[in-house]
């Protein structure tokens, strides 16, 4: 492990390490999006600063972002955890990773908006035909531009729901007609909360997530009897070409 994580000065055994980083790891895999969206590369390495994107006179670097939050373990609880027989509670551990997942997901999605240079209008996703009609238009709209998929579909809660009525005399959901045109996927994110959908044209040739750092648990020193440790990554969106997203709504 990295010298800078500082992990072999924390005073946990190799089983409470083991406990962290496993409820850590399910945090990622459960509430991440952007990366079951993107192409994912790396871990390239902590200390990745700043990453090319494009080519020749077009090249330029982005830098690779931090994200990290903090969280306390309290000497008694370690103590109590070790004398009872009980497993060291992770709550706080799980609490600082759903913080940096979230972190992360905003900076994807909002960078992806951010970049978008087409836009069309939302129906009444409260029409059940309205949903599909509005994603098979975004899919014309790059088709025709030249991208030609896989498309993904990312959506808010309160879009997502509507996609999940079962259309009548169709005997299937409305998300489940959607994935036959959206075949890279139809996604749900917290972070577009009162934001636009968004219709992606995937491939890393589009766009892509390099990881630096992975989401990884370290300690940071002890404060009094109580000691400090940090969840934290390290990473870029590249986008390459803007004209595979299509946004839905203003």
């Amino acid at each position: 492990m990295s010298d800078y994580l500082m992990r072999d000065d924390a005073p946990l055994t190799d089983g409470e390490w083991k406990r962290i980083d496993g409820i850590v790891v399910n945090i990622a895999r459960q509430f991440l999006v952007g990366r079951r969206v993107l192409d994912l590369k790396g871990p390239l390495g902590g200390g990745l600063e700043m990453v090319p994107v494009g080519t020749g006179d077009a090249r330029k670097f982005v830098k690779v972002q931090i994200f990290g939050d903090s969280f306390m373990l309290y000497w008694r609880d370690i103590l109590a955890s070790r004398e009872s027989d009980v497993p060291l509670e992770t709550g706080p551990a799980a609490h600082a990773a759903m913080t940096v997942a979230q972190m992360e997901d905003e900076m994807i999605f909002n960078s992806l908006l951010e970049a978008s240079t087409k836009s069309l209008g939302l129906g009444d996703w409260s029409q059940a035909d309205t949903p599909l009609a509005d994603v098979v238009a975004a899919t014309e709209t790059l088709y025709s531009d030249g991208f030609v998929g896989p498309y993904a579909v990312v959506l808010s809660p309160a879009l997502y729901i509507h996609t999940q009525r079962v259309w009548e005399g169709m005997g299937r959901t409305v998300g489940a007609l959607i994935q036959e045109v959206a075949e890279g996927g139809l996604f749900r994110t917290p972070v577009l909360h009162g934001k636009p959908a968004m219709v992606l044209s995937l491939g890393a040739y589009n766009f892509d997530l390099l990881v630096g750092q992975d989401m990884i648990t370290a300690y940071q020193g002890n404060e009094g009897l109580d000691h400090s440790f940090r969840v934290l990554e390290t990473m870029a969106l590249r986008i390459k070409r803007p004209g595979a997203i299509v946004k839905l709504g203003e």
